[in-house]
């Protein structure tokens, strides 16, 4: 396996598409950074967190989160991480999302993206390695996105409010609640909101909750303990919130994480 591929490694690789592989041990974070090239990001097991200026993703375990080039990011682990990087020339990205997106990998990727770290940076670009990285990218372009992301807005009071409630999440809170806190009215603050966030309050106040949720299922700790925490007045209401966005129960996602 390719590993540890360092910066000037990646800006004088020759080929298009190369692919890395790292090991990272649980609560690690890679300080901000970025790349000339384009980021597939794919990590097993475990659960990792991008942030960048515009926003936050959460990436499931055995998921991907595309980087398109240029954008400054650090990644946390939650868990022990396993790493598989595909990187993707500029010149190649077109039919690839334009912002970081969290994308479902289908088992034809992940075979992909394995066979692609065992290739060399210098890999033939004809026969089998060719066939495989043509492929790869491809595949890159069909993935499927998760509703995955955390847009922050620019402006910088409704910033701090978003980034408060980020840290403990509060599915009880409503509209009213944050309008008063900064002094607007119920219309004026939902027009701000989704003009500020791309999406509307409730839209965002449950890819927070998720978004809190994702990484304490990944350790383990009980579905009952993340609802009651986050506010929900029941466990169910928690997991139908879950089913509805993600389109599986948390059940299933605990099995996905141990695995």
């Amino acid at each position: 396996m390719v590993r540890n591929v360092r910066g000037t490694e990646l800006d004088s690789a020759i080929r298009p598409v190369i692919a890395s592989g790292n090991d990272y041990p649980h609560d690690y974070e890679i300080a901000p950074h970025h790349h000339a090239r384009g980021q597939l990001l794919h990590g097993v097991p475990g659960v990792m967190t991008v942030r960048t200026e515009h926003g936050a993703w959460v990436v499931p375990p055995d998921q991907a989160v595309w980087i398109p080039p240029q954008i400054e990011h650090s990644v946390r682990m939650m868990g022990e991480v396993e790493t598989r990087c595909v990187f993707v020339d500029p010149a190649h990205v077109d039919g690839l999302p334009e912002k970081c997106q969290v994308l479902s990998v289908s088992p034809l990727m992940r075979a992909l993206i394995q066979a692609a770290v065992d290739l060399p940076l210098d890999y033939a670009l004809t026969g089998r390695e060719g066939e495989i990285m043509a492929l790869l990218l491809s595949e890159l372009r069909a993935l499927p996105v998760l509703p995955l992301s955390l847009p922050f807005p620019a402006d910088q009071r409704l910033a701090e409010r978003c980034q408060t409630f980020l840290a403990k999440p509060a599915a009880h809170q409503t509209i009213d609640d944050w309008a008063d806190s900064l002094g607007m009215s119920r219309r004026t603050f939902t027009r701000h909101f989704k003009r500020e966030c791309g999406l509307s309050f409730a839209a965002w106040q449950r890819q927070a909750c998720l978004f809190a949720a994702l990484p304490r299922l990944a350790e383990g700790e009980a579905v009952t303990t993340i609802a009651l925490d986050l506010g929900y007045d029941s466990p169910a209401a928690f997991t139908t919130m879950f089913r509805k966005t993600l389109g599986f129960p948390p059940s299933r996602y605990l099995t996905a994480a141990a695995a």
